[in-house]
């Protein structure tokens, strides 16, 4: 080989190597320049996106949340019959079950046969907490045999607001009131104000106490109880002894009635004896006098 192919050669070298690397940085450019245009995209329209979200939102149906469903506001009754073993004993425990259920008493009365061959019976008339009625019922049927059950119950959520919204109109017309009572200059003014202050407050009352009773008959229900105990089936043994004993017993106590109602007349006539000498010393002396004359 001659020495011009070798500087031919070592010539071409350096200019290939140096194509070669002028090849790779344009190649590197041109991939950063097209990865910087895929992320442009990206994170340039964020604001667009954001729009575009808060548009959509706009947009979209509104979502109401329902409203909570009011409890309604009941006045509830029950009316109860059992029949029982023994009235004194079924008492007893009524009475323990009303206290144990935080109940109260309202009216009790008790009816006695004189022999066994009529049902005895006695009425009681308490309330308890609504909660806990249907927990009484229970408890008081486990003392004998159910022989009637009923229960009531009475809408008054109504009537609560309405008596609510009334009491509400009414203090603010008492507000009303005091403040025209400050403000007011002459005495018939003040006067005026003072009335009708009164009428307002008389009907607060009556309104409020109103409201109230609405309330405890909501928070406590009533129990009308009535408990029979079962008819003997065996007679009472006839005893004269004892029927001889009763009629003695009668007739003494009819002998002593005569006897003070006899008592009572005397010292009815003692009491009133001075009128009943006037009067018949003026019938004697009348008496005397036509006589004398006569002869």
């Amino acid at each position: 080989m001659n020495p011009n192919q070798i500087r031919s050669q070592t010539g071409l070298k350096p200019r290939f190597i140096l194509g070669l690397m002028v090849s790779i940085l344009a190649l590197s450019s041109c991939a950063q320049a097209n990865k910087a245009k895929q992320i442009a995209p990206a994170s340039a329209p964020a604001p667009l996106a954001a729009a575009e979200g808060l548009e959509m939102a706009n947009s979209a149906p509104e979502q109401t949340t329902p409203e909570p469903k009011k409890q309604s506001q009941l006045i509830k009754r029950a009316q109860l019959t059992l029949i029982v073993q023994s009235i004194h004993q079924t008492t007893e425990s009524i009475t323990e079950i009303i206290k144990k259920q935080q109940g109260d008493i309202l009216k009790f009365e008790a009816q006695k046969s004189p022999d066994n061959s009529q049902r005895q019976t006695a009425y009681l008339e308490f309330r308890v907490p609504q909660q806990r009625l249907e927990t009484t019922l229970n408890a008081l049927a486990k003392l004998g045999t159910v022989e009637n059950q009923m229960i009531t119950a009475e809408d008054v959520s109504d009537q609560l607001v309405d008596v609510q919204a009334r009491l509400r109109n009414l203090r603010k017309s008492e507000e009303m009131i005091l403040k025209i009572m400050e403000r007011a200059g002459s005495v018939g003014d003040v006067l005026k104000a003072a009335n009708e202050l009164s009428t307002i407050r008389e009907s607060i009352e009556r309104i409020d106490a109103q409201l109230r009773n609405l309330q405890n008959q909501v928070a406590y229900s009533t129990i009308n109880l009535r408990i029979e105990s079962l008819v003997s089936v065996t007679p009472a043994p006839d005893n004269l002894g004892l029927r001889v004993q009763e009629t003695w017993g009668k007739a003494t106590h009819r002998m002593g009635e005569f006897t003070w109602l006899l008592v009572g007349l005397v010292l009815w006539l003692l009491a009133f004896s001075p009128y009943l000498l006037i009067v018949g010393g003026g019938i004697y002396g009348y008496r005397w006098y036509r006589h004398n004359r006569m002869k």
